[in-house]
């Protein structure tokens, strides 16, 4: 015999309690707007799942202005630009100088972990370790999700908007019709090797390094453990590379003239990373919006996933706001292209440093010299450089 299966009612329904879902609840709560986060993860797996963290000035501005939490300014780390190293040589991009602005390097997991503690401190309804999710009636003025709580309760919230930040393999996409949407990816021939290590820094701010070896990011997560990367065939099997050979190889990728050497330790983790670029259009269909992965995903390499995640919501939050204390849909009608026109700038951002600082192994010896001259050509124009420091820092939110 079936349960009798809970129904709750709500204003907004968001499936994903990632930080795309869980910071549209927050803005959601605050303006006095009630919601309710279902997310099929347990709280403690989305903490320790280690993922980049570059954080644009606005996604920051997000973060503490609308009082989640000031953790980021006290305990991330400010970076004022970067170096592209090419030729053995790395070359400054200096953000605060270009375009008055800086970007933040603070975990994915440490935003999950404060957004999470606002909405508990503020008695946010998130629901964690759900199983049997399934969204209908998106067409309706009552759309629905239906899940089964963690202990065996089946639920249906019945809700006036439905929002799916629900990731790359997002349940509430594949609810919009395959003669609705229509679905825009690339794949990439290379993947990254990526690894975490208890060493110090190796530089002040990260390395976006391209050699005849492939690509390299020398990056960080804090004053004693790094994360680093490296170009990598997508079927490598990172289990069978030793310590050794995975700093030789990343070394010999930053190798130059200049004698920098990375600062090793032990690694304590490894793995390999495929990639995608992709784009789901609209990113509304009747009254299910998407955010976040759930609607686009970019490669790393312009560190560019979770902001633009956190700019749908701000697009998002705002209709949703106008649409309940006003009654107008016109924002919520605007949200799919105005989302995805910033959505479209940063695929190609992400494109461009993407194609700029991998090497192909099909490549002919005109293609890497004119990559090496693209290289050369930012660097060597302050307009060049403005460009990406616009595009990497987070471009005015207009």
């Amino acid at each position: 015999m079936n349960a009798t299966r809970t129904v709750v009612t709500t204003e907004v329904g968001i499936v994903g309690g990632g930080p795309a879902g869980l910071m549209l609840s927050h803005l959601l709560a605050k303006a006095g707007i009630d919601n309710i986060v279902v997310e099929k993860r347990d709280h403690e797996t989305i903490r320790t799942t280690h993922r980049a963290g570059i954080l644009e000035h606005g996604s920051v501005s997000l973060l503490t202005e609308s009082g989640v939490d000031t953790r980021v300014l006290n305990e991330g780390h400010r970076h004022d630009g970067i170096d592209l190293r090419f030729g053995g040589e790395s070359h400054r991009i200096d953000f605060r100088d270009l375009v008055g602005e800086s970007v933040w390097l603070y975990p994915q997991n440490e935003v999950f972990v404060d957004l999470a503690a606002s909405l508990e401190r503020d008695g946010g309804d998130v629901r964690y370790s759900v199983c049997n999710t399934e969204v209908l009636d998106i067409t309706t003025d009552t759309p629905k999700i239906r899940f089964t709580e963690s202990d065996g309760t089946p639920v249906e919230v019945r809700c006036r908007i439905l929002v799916g930040a629900d990731g790359s393999q997002s349940i509430c996409r594949k609810a919009i019709p395959g003669d609705v949407r229509t679905d825009h990816f690339i794949e990439y021939p290379f993947a990254w090797f990526g690894i975490l290590t208890e060493a110090p820094p190796s530089a002040p701010e990260l390395i976006y390094a391209r050699s005849d070896h492939g690509f390299a990011l020398i990056s960080q997560r804090n004053e004693s453990v790094q994360r680093m990367y490296f170009q990598c065939d997508p079927s490598e099997d990172a289990s069978t590379w030793s310590e050794e050979r995975i700093w030789d190889e990343l070394q010999r990728r930053v190798d130059g003239p200049d004698g920098f050497e990375l600062k090793r330790g032990p690694i304590f983790e490894q793995m390999v990373l495929p990639f995608r670029s992709y784009v789901c259009e609209p990113m509304r269909h009747g009254n299910l919006f998407l955010a976040g992965d759930a609607g686009h995903t970019v490669p790393p390499t312009g560190a560019k996933g979770l902001n633009l995640a956190l700019a749908d919501v701000r697009v998002l939050f705002r209709a949703l706001d106008s649409f309940f204390s006003t009654g107008s849909s016109d924002l919520l009608d605007a949200y799919s292209d105005t989302a995805l026109q910033r959505v479209w700038k940063a695929q190609n951002f992400s494109y461009w440093m993407t194609s700029m600082l991998h090497t192909r192994e099909d490549a002919t010896p005109f293609e890497n010299k004119r990559a090496l001259g693209e290289l050369a050509a930012v660097v060597g124009s302050r307009y060049g450089q403005q460009y990406l420091a616009e595009a990497y820092t987070g471009r005015p939110d207009r």
